[in-house]
């Protein structure tokens, strides 16, 4: 092929990625104003950025902050392809099997067309805002030009390296997972972010040191780390680091490449391993072998099963338990925590009893036909709960115990402990009833968790049933508060908590499912006409 050929791809290519763009605008009113308000947004924010690093121009440390900012950045446009592989049309290369064109021209071709859009735009600013903050010299200013578009470059490829190894499993249903999941990676990563911001705020950039010392020699932040070396004289070691990033820059090419070689050559087989692993997994019977027998075994095995291979219910699993244990150890670690901060724990987990039916969607009407009384919907919300605890009650006894032992204070484990299981009771017994009184449909597709019109009944069931919740563990809660504020309030008088906690949880979903059973059998037609609503 041609140069003149290869430059007529690329520009035929990025033609194709702006009438992408421009299409998807003309869908509708409403994609356009989201659009141009996200641009607005996005370019506001990095604006914002650029000052504020132009402003830590000869601050001390300021280069070891925008070292770890290039390598953050980095990350993100690592990660992101496998979170939102439909923000580009252009990152599935699969669209483009049928058409006679050679991977070396494509990659080229995609690679221009990357670096159209507000990603790269916002990219570039940040950049070229960190190259002001630490460029010190005519010197340092020309080699931050090239850094800037090496960086750029890195990140970039890297992206696409990344999606096209990746393609076959997000492309796939369940490979969607990874989509609803990234819900997850911003709770943790925002914890993170505030965890480091307050370390920073009392310590200093100084912290930074060692981290950046690594990462100058990681691309891309190496690309930026050559300015710095510039600025201070070191030509040879900003050589050395402008040079490693131009030989990742051609791994990451070549990477990318032979995936594209290979998946415009070989045949997709992972609907064929997805299956074999399916039937597999089937076959299996050890789960079953660990739970009861009857009907309370096999409706527990479902909601485990559920757990794991749907895409929305693992993905409210996995946040409430991350998020669980992060608020309390972080606190702990900052040393603004407290014992009881481990409820949180509890507290997440326990919203997982919410909703049971809409979990199910429409297939709810399968478990509708097995409840023909109060009995059997009394025992179809026991074995859902005692599937809950299977996970919860160890979960928030491990967190508890973890937070106590972070900040060295066990004379309140007993009492912890028996406020975290009085709360769990208490969030079984309302979120049973709140299933059968006000039931929501779960959308399956997209990133929607209520059906449209069902919001309100969403917030009513949640905000209300966690405030129901909060006054039926108020024994408890008071018994604690007096302990430590009565006039024999001692140390390690806490113990009774424990029992009366566990005690009075055990009696409040007791009381809750035997509610919430009647209720369940009565109205059987309304809720699986709210879950089926999707």
């Amino acid at each position: 092929m041609s140069a003149a050929t290869e430059a007529n791809v690329t520009a035929t290519v990025v033609r194709l990625k702006l009438s992408l763009l421009r299409n998807g605008l003309r869908q509708s009113a409403g994609r356009r104003a989201a659009y141009v308000a996200s641009a607005v947004v996005t370019l506001l924010f990095a604006v914002g950025q650029v000052l504020g690093l132009v402003l830590l121009r000869g601050t001390a440390h300021a280069d070891a902050l925008v070292v770890l900012l290039v390598a953050v950045l980095g990350l993100g446009w690592a990660v992101m392809p496998l979170f939102f592989p439909g923000g580009d049309e252009t990152l599935d290369p699969t669209r483009l099997v049928m058409l006679p064109l050679r991977p070396r021209p494509l990659v080229r071709a995609l690679l221009a067309a990357s670096l159209v859009g507000i990603g790269p735009l916002f990219t570039v600013c940040l950049f070229a805002g960190s190259v002001i903050t630490v460029a010190r010299g005519a010197a340092a200013y020309v080699v931050g030009v090239v850094a800037v578009v090496l960086a750029l470059l890195v990140c970039v490829a890297l992206a696409r390296a990344v999606a096209a190894a990746n393609i076959r499993l997000l492309t796939s249903r369940r490979g969607r997972d990874l989509a609803v999941l990234s819900g997850l990676v911003v709770a943790v990563g925002a914890q993170v972010v505030n965890f480091g911001a307050q370390r920073l705020g009392s310590a200093g950039l100084g912290q930074l040191d060692p981290v950046a010392d690594v990462l100058r020699w990681v691309p891309p932040a190496s690309a930026l780390g050559a300015v710095h070396s510039v600025s201070e004289g070191a030509y040879g070691t900003a050589a050395g680091q402008l040079a490693l990033s131009g030989v990742v820059l051609a791994a990451l090419i070549a990477v990318w490449a032979r995936h594209l070689t290979r998946l415009m050559t070989s045949p997709d087989g992972s609907t064929l391993h997805g299956a074999e692993s399916a039937g597999r997994e089937r076959s299996s019977t050890r789960l079953g072998r660990l739970l009861p027998g009857g009907r309370t075994g096999t409706v527990m095995e479902r909601s485990l099963r559920y757990v794991w291979r749907d895409p929305k219910t693992k993905a409210a699993w996995v946040t409430s338990l991350a998020i669980g244990l992060i608020v309390p150890v972080f606190n702990a670690l900052q040393g603004t925590g407290s014992v009881y901060f481990a409820c949180f724990a509890a507290g997440m987990l326990g919203l997982q009893m919410y909703n049971q039916f809409g979990q199910d969607t429409s297939a709810f009407w399968m478990v509708a036909m097995t409840i023909s009384s109060t009995r059997d919907a009394y025992v179809e919300l026991r074995a859902r709960a005692l599937a809950l605890l299977v996970i919860t009650l160890p979960y928030a006894t491990l967190v508890t115990v973890l937070t106590t032992a972070l900040l060295g204070d066990w004379a309140r484990l007993p009492e912890a402990l028996g406020l975290s299981f009085a709360l769990l009771g208490a969030m079984l017994a309302t979120g049973a009833w709140t299933s059968a009184r006000f039931p929501y449909s779960i959308p399956q597709e997209g990133y929607k968790n209520v059906a449209p019109g069902q919001v309100g009944l969403a917030w009513i069931s949640i905000f209300g049933g966690m405030a129901a919740g909060a006054l039926l563990c108020a024994p408890v809660i008071v018994a604690a508060v007096w302990l430590h504020t009565g006039p024999d309030a001692t140390a390690g008088r806490g113990w009774p908590l424990l029992p009366a906690g566990a005690v009075h949880g055990a009696a409040l979903a007791y009381a809750g499912l035997r509610l919430a059973a009647p209720r369940t059998a009565a109205r059987l037609p309304e809720i699986l006409t709210a879950v089926s609503k999707a």
